[in-house]
């Protein structure tokens, strides 16, 4: 394998608005390839807008959700790819000529569609369907795999993406700033974002706080380092609905390391670059060599019946 240079993108989407938020992906695609990257990452549903999908119904969500890869959205981020040369990966709704309905993420190239993952642990509209299966896909060399945001949270959905042989993962979220019975959490006050040119320090203190960052690093460079994995961590920045979100879009090396963080309060990317060497040196590695699954996997896969509360969302 090659190194290979990935980024990763923060920004401010607008509500069931896919013309514009698929402007922000032309543009921060284009700063990114100038600055060398091959592969730029966004957050999860990107193109659509995420948080306002709690209060449609499931006429509403069809609506906006589109066959893919027939879909005009992804018909332009093709087109993008193609005119920039760069590999895309960004999230929307997904429907199927069946009537389902499921939270996906995409990766697309000049050629098209690349891979296609939908979310298993979806809970932010009622009449979504979870998907059923891990996706393992080549780029430029390596392997990668997808998990979106709740997806992470059950360590076992890493452990497994990354024995099926993902050298990186992708995961893109809509996360931090929500209430939860973990100490600090909370929503942030939206006020502060509209005052963030004259009065950052607030801000800046409840995005890195315990609502925020400083909450996100208690677990995400665990998931790099126990797996031995590169992680590409994508989220927004602002408003997404009636909701702040923090951005801290950021790329993890296999030690844990944060090797690139968006910083900025605004939209933002950053660039790192993927050696192949650290995949073997890390401590994740000697690890998954050293496992004994005739002590645990019948342990692990015991029947179970999935309970999945989400803190801040009203059942």
């Amino acid at each position: 394998m090659e190194p290979i240079k990935i980024a990763t993108a923060q920004f401010e989407n607008r509500s069931d608005d896919k013309a514009y938020n698929l402007s922000i992906i032309r543009q921060m695609a284009a700063q990114a390839r100038a600055q060398g990257a091959q592969v730029i990452a966004f957050h999860e549903c990107s193109v659509t807008g995420y948080t306002f999908a709690r209060h449609l119904n499931k006429a509403q969500l069809t609506a906006i959700a589109e066959l893919i890869p027939e879909g005009e959205s992804m018909q332009s981020l093709t087109a993008i790819a193609r005119e920039l040369d760069i590999v895309i990966l960004a999230g929307l709704f997904e429907k199927t000529t069946s009537g389902a309905l499921h939270k996906a993420y995409v990766c697309v190239d000049k050629n098209g569609l690349m891979a296609k993952y939908r979310k298993l642990h979806p809970f932010i509209n009622p009449h979504l369907t979870p998907g059923n299966e891990y996706v393992v896909f080549d780029l430029l060399g390596w392997k990668c795999g997808i998990l979106i945001c709740y997806d992470n949270n059950i360590i076992e959905n890493v452990r497994a993406t990354t024995l099926l042989g993902a050298d990186i993962i992708f995961m893109p979220h809509v996360t931090m700033c929500t209430p939860s019975p973990r100490p600090g959490a909370g929503f942030v006050d939206p006020e502060l974002w509209q005052k963030r040119e004259e009065d950052p320090t607030l801000l800046r203190a409840e995005f890195d706080g315990l609502k925020g960052r400083s909450w996100l690093m208690k677990w995400l460079p665990a998931r790099a380092y126990d797996n031995g994995v590169y992680v590409v961590f994508s989220n927004p920045v602002g408003m997404d609905d009636d909701q702040l979100k923090n951005g801290c879009s950021m790329i993890l090396d296999p030690f844990g390391d944060v090797l690139a963080e968006c910083r900025q309060l605004g939209n933002d990317l950053a660039i790192a670059t993927l050696t192949p060497q650290k995949l073997t040196q890390a401590g994740g590695y000697r690890y998954k060599n050293a496992r004994r699954p005739e002590l645990y996997g019948h342990i692990i896969a015991a029947p179970h019946t999935a309970v999945q509360k989400v803190a801040w969302k009203d059942e």
